[in-house]
């Protein structure tokens, strides 16, 4: 089944999501800051999409900016302040087994369910 991480206030995530429900394939909406992934969850997803945790931060966030941008981080505290403030999660996010993306372009999310 695939599974994405969403957010519903994010247009790109809505948009991700409405890729998702028009494949036709059986889904799992994560609403990731109602159910916030721990931190081994997030070690599975950064598995599945192949990256670092950095990349998977979204660095425009206040809180980013306000407690994390420039400081010298390991992986495991990037994972835990993910961990900790869900919004930092670049979304959406989708799983399809042991493979993922993250669906920006919403074009690609296509190609990946196919």
């Amino acid at each position: 089944m695939i599974q994405i991480y969403h957010n519903p206030r994010c247009r790109k995530s809505r948009e991700g999501l409405a890729v998702v429900k028009s494949s036709g394939q059986d889904y799992e909406v994560i609403e990731y800051l109602k159910t916030i992934p721990s931190t081994k969850d997030l070690q599975g997803i950064l598995t599945a999409l192949k990256i670092k945790p950095i990349e998977l931060i979204r660095k425009n966030e206040v809180v980013w900016k306000e407690l994390f941008k420039g400081k010298d981080l390991s992986d495991e505290k990037i994972i835990e302040a993910m961990s900790e403030y869900p919004k930092l999660i670049e979304r959406p996010i989708i799983i399809n087994g042991n493979k993922a993306i993250i669906g920006r372009p919403t074009e690609i999310i296509q190609d990946f369910l196919n």
